[in-house]
């Protein structure tokens, strides 16, 4: 007897994947490599509407990249933003996290809500509030420096202080998102860990670095990890806030794909930088995971 007629293959759950594959198909995997595509190509405003005008020019778009001034000043004020960004962020979503974990009382629950509300909150109306504190002359932070005899301070005018000024910017929107997550995974673990630790002698600094941090690990981990995803795709900050300057000084990869892609129009040249980023992302992302592989291991 035919073995496929004793053990006929179950369609079923095929069939119930088969939505979440189509559209992951339609509109992720098909226009990744649709893109791919266009990086090879010269591909502008004039060769969208003719295709007859757009010429495979290889990888002269990639090599351009690595020599153009303002996409390297992005490449660097990137990685500014996620090697100070992302373990403020995380260490101060854990920290807001712990110190909510202490009551269920109204008075926490409201706080909650308080440091989340800025994670939902729509960034146009964050940058004009933010706008408006950052003010060099009229802004309520330097008016606070007046005040106690401290100099004002030029926020999104100094290419460095303006980075700094968008990561506290950043960091203040990121945190809700990240004390959620550590907030389930803190309620997930078992009293009687702490039970016990306190009847061994523990005192609190102890339960928290022998007992807390380390069942948070894999909560760690995700934050981590999707905390320096997001990261690496630092956008909208930068976008509203200062376009990218003073003097490219905020400039990110994701900016200077927007603005080529859909300032300048040069499509192809755009789709390069977008791998480009990718690559970078992929090769962080593979470098967490076996970071993480190898704590396992031991």
């Amino acid at each position: 007897m035919n073995r496929s007629a004793k053990n006929p293959i179950n369609k079923y759950p095929y069939i119930f994947i088969a939505p979440a594959v189509i559209l992951l198909l339609i509109f992720s995997i098909i226009p990744i490599l649709i893109a791919l595509g266009i990086s090879f190509t010269d591909m502008d405003l004039k060769g969208l509407a003719n295709w007859s005008t757009v010429d495979f020019v290889g990888l002269k778009n990639f090599k351009e990249l690595f020599q153009d001034e303002v996409f390297l000043k992005s490449v660097y004020n990137t990685f500014f933003y996620v090697v100070i960004g992302v373990p403020l962020v995380i260490i101060s979503s854990l920290s807001v996290a712990l110190i909510l974990n202490q009551g269920t009382n109204l008075l926490y629950r409201t706080f909650r809500g308080v440091y989340y509300l800025p994670s939902i909150t729509n960034i146009v109306a964050i940058a004009v509030i933010w706008g408006f504190l950052y003010n060099t002359d009229y802004g309520l932070l330097n008016y606070i420096l007046t005040e106690i005899g401290l100099g004002k301070v030029p926020w999104l005018q100094h290419p460095t202080v303006a980075k700094i000024s968008l990561i506290i910017l950043a960091v203040w929107k990121g945190i809700g998102l990240n004390m959620i997550i550590f907030l389930a995974a803190l309620q997930g673990i078992p009293k009687t860990y702490y039970e016990a630790a306190e009847m061994d002698g523990a005192n609190r600094f102890q339960i928290l670095f022998k007992v807390t941090l380390p069942l948070l690990r894999y909560a760690t981990f995700f934050v981590t990890v999707t905390t320096l995803i997001a990261w690496m795709q630092f956008f909208e900050e930068p976008f509203v806030m200062t376009e990218g300057g003073p003097l490219n000084g905020t400039m990110s990869i994701a900016l200077f794909i927007y603005q080529e892609g859909f300032q300048y129009s040069e499509f192809g040249y755009a789709a390069a930088g977008s791998f480009v980023l990718f690559a970078f992302i992929i090769a962080v992302t593979l470098i967490q995971f076996k970071l993480r592989k190898s704590d396992t291991e031991y």
